[in-house]
């Protein structure tokens, strides 16, 4: 049974002064108070930008914590041992290595940041080593899968082996607390995965979530506009992005898109951290920085509505490879070539992914079409920072010769400053917009878009406001005319709307499609 004494646990936590007894068995944690699932659970008191947990001490006590983790003196005699030390988020991971035995050790472990493109890269990466056989992992935005898909394992390039959404536990953050992702990988190691594929935020790197990590392998999307209500500014984010490098093990190897300059930096922390670098890109240029560097390129690019095709070509061996694709847009040419080179970097044949590459259907809500029989395109997708809406926009406006027709907000409680900016760029390229709500959570929702319209410009007929997000869907479905795209951006695969404190039921896809029947009913 897993299961060690507080002491032996407490010899990985670098920095820790104890009150009671080291004796004390320990088989799990928790930092919630209200979830103590059983006896022997320690608890960790998290100081949160909303909530302390050494405010609800008393309420794990009551629930049963077996011992307690705290990063502040705290006033009472207690019945359990108190462990006290600098920063509690960081002594649980520890604690939670040790207790779980180190499993990311034994995991081949893949680790891709980027402003754009993480998710669709991720998944199309563990779309292809589910069809190599390789029982593989998944952390990421949308979920993470801790056993092997329930359709099995094949290497056949041409079976359709989509992720089944319903083997995905619910994601609350992108890269989880570290301590929650040791108890991922002990997961994944306890049903037999050999291989793991994660989802690396800025966030979850400048606040030390993932280090505890050695990556195998890691790979650098881009960087723009986003998170700026988190770090003060773009060089500040660069670092944190650069963190995933630096915990590349000697002799792995970085995978970066030299189309986009901040590469030049992630090359180099890799470097120092022992590492070889390739790079990816679309088009012959690269920085002269990393030149010499082995790489994959992407040339011979055709774009339609219906998919994309390229040919990847390997600097390292001169093999050309032609890809066929589902996935709409140059950006999803570039995600598909990051995709094959942490493919081939884990040891998958690239002429052999480069083939898989077409049965991959695509992540729900990113360009999804909502197709219900109406004369005019809708597209879905969670277009949430100016990068990601100008690159979705721009490639609806080349679907079809009709109008564009873009619906979005912004999050409440998140990065202001891109409001104005996504509203200029929904101004300059779309025909006619409808500004509305996202996740508004504590803020007003009409200030949220009072400062989106700010980059808009006067008021004209090209773009309107409608606050509630469902009838603003509508407003644009009945709007449209035959031939005519509409966007509708933002939260593409969320099934929720945050509203204060609370969550309530919204699919853009449903309330899509249900604004297209409706239309087509009243015809």
């Amino acid at each position: 049974m897993l299961g060690a004494t507080l002491g032996e646990l407490l010899k990985a936590v670098p920095e820790h002064s104890v009150k009671g007894p080291l004796s004390v068995r320990i088989y799990g944690y928790t930092y919630d108070s209200r979830t103590v699932p059983g006896p022997g659970i320690l608890f960790a008191a998290f100081e949160g930008s909303k909530h302390d947990g050494h405010d609800y001490i008393d309420d794990a006590l009551a629930n049963g914590a077996a011992a307690l983790v705290v990063s502040r003196p705290v006033e009472g005699r207690y019945d359990v041992p108190v462990v006290t030390v600098p920063d509690s988020r960081r002594a649980l991971a520890y604690l939670a290595r040790e207790l779980y035995d180190d499993p990311s050790s034994k995991l081949f472990t893949v680790g891709l940041t980027g402003t754009k493109g993480k998710t669709t890269t991720t998944r199309l990466l563990l779309h292809l080593l589910d069809l190599a056989g390789v029982p593989s992992g998944l952390v990421g935005t949308m979920g993470y899968r801790v056993a092997a898909p329930l359709s099995g394992l094949a290497a056949d390039p041409h079976r359709d082996a989509s992720l089944n959404e319903a083997e995905l536990i619910p994601a609350p953050n992108t890269t989880p607390e570290g301590a929650d992702l040791q108890r991922l990988f002990y997961s994944m190691v306890t049903n037999g995965l050999t291989h793991v594929v994660m989802e690396v935020s800025s966030h979850a790197l400048a606040l030390g979530r993932a280090e505890l990590l050695k990556f195998d392998l890691a790979g650098f999307t881009n960087l723009g506009h986003d998170h700026m209500d988190f770090h003060p500014d773009v060089q500040h984010y660069a670092a944190s992005k650069a963190l995933l490098f630096s915990s590349i093990k000697p002799g792995g190897t970085a995978v970066v898109n030299s189309d986009d300059p901040f590469s030049v930096a992630m090359a180099k922390a890799a470097k120092a951290a022992g590492a070889r670098v390739v790079t990816v890109g679309l088009g012959p240029s690269t920085p002269a920085e990393l030149a010499g560097e082995p790489s994959l390129r992407a040339s011979e690019i055709e774009l339609s509505a219906t998919g994309s095709s390229f040919v990847v070509t390997s600097s390292s061996t001169g093999e050309r490879v032609r890809v066929e694709t589902g996935l709409v847009g140059i950006f999803n040419v570039s995600n598909c070539l990051m995709a094959l080179a942490l493919a081939s970097e884990a040891g998958l044949d690239l002429g052999w992914a480069g083939q898989a590459v077409r049965s991959f259907s695509g992540v729900p809500g990113r360009f999804q079409p909502v197709n219900a029989g109406q004369p005019f395109s809708v597209i879905v997708d969670y277009a949430h920072n100016p990068d990601s809406l100008r690159n979705v926009l721009a490639t609806a406006r080349g679907l079809s010769a009709g109008r564009l027709i873009s619906v979005f907000g912004c999050g409440g409680d998140r990065d202001r400053t891109k409001r104005p900016v996504m509203g200029a760029i929904s101004r300059e390229i779309a025909d006619y917009t409808v500004v509305t709500s996202d996740n508004p959570r504590t803020e007003d929702p009409a200030a949220i878009v009072a400062e989106i319209a700010a980059g808009m410009g006067d008021p004209d007929p090209s773009w309107t406001v409608i606050l509630d997000r469902r009838e603003a869907i509508r407003h644009a479905v009945g709007v449209a005319r035959p031939g005519d795209v509409v966007v509708i951006a933002g939260k593409g695969h969320e099934t929720y709307q945050i509203l204060h404190d609370r969550a309530i039921h919204f699919d853009d896809v449903e309330e899509a499609r249900a604004a297209i029947e409706e239309l087509t009913k009243g015809v």
